[in-house]
């Protein structure tokens, strides 16, 4: 298999779904992800990862990038979009978390160049960085608001995002808050 895989030019994967996409679900990052993590070792350089995009019948075929970057805007940002996910609640920062431990593992398995810098930038100012926003989550889930904090800090720790000191000083502030806040310590 690694003898085949070491041919391969690229990696790829249709999406049929509009509910599901590549930051949705961990079976993305798991299949085409670690299929493409091991053709790229099997073969000694990078290759690019597409996916196929035939949600609204047309077909469209985008980089990997261009899809985390498209869904990151229509999905996590978007205010529309995570304010009725954080109408459910628990479960809604619950899947707010899982988009973020996700697209941290694309970073993993295709490389830090699958995910934009401003993702994790902007995901962070959303969510984390933004006092009000901070709280709110926590408070519906405080054990979701604290993983996606950590996992933003092992983003950095791994190499796949490069924010600014300032930044990650004040990530890391956030992230004792919150891991406080899940232990019940308080101020």
């Amino acid at each position: 298999m690694q003898r085949l895989l070491g041919t391969a030019s690229l990696t790829s994967q249709n999406n049929d779904s509009v509910d599901l996409g590549a930051t949705d679900i961990d079976q993305y990052v798991e299949s085409l992800g670690g299929m493409q993590r091991v053709a790229e070792r099997a073969r000694g350089e990078a290759i690019p990862v597409y996916l196929g995009d035939h949600t609204t019948g047309s077909g469209k075929v985008r980089t990997l990038t261009e899809q985390v970057a498209l869904e990151t805007r229509t999905r996590m940002l978007n205010p529309k979009w995570y304010e009725a996910q954080l109408q459910t609640g628990y479960e809604g920062v619950r899947n707010l978390a899982g988009h973020v431990t996700t697209t941290f593992g694309w970073s993993a398995t295709a490389g830090e160049r699958s995910v934009p810098q401003w993702v994790y930038t902007d995901i962070s100012k959303t969510f984390v960085l933004d006092p009000e926003m901070r709280a709110r989550i926590s408070r519906m889930n405080p054990a979701a608001a604290s993983g996606m904090a950590q996992r933003l800090l092992e983003a950095t720790d791994r190499g796949f995002w490069r924010p600014d000191a300032d930044t990650l000083a004040q990530l890391r502030e956030a992230a004792a808050e919150l891991e406080d806040r899940l232990e019940g310590v308080t101020a």
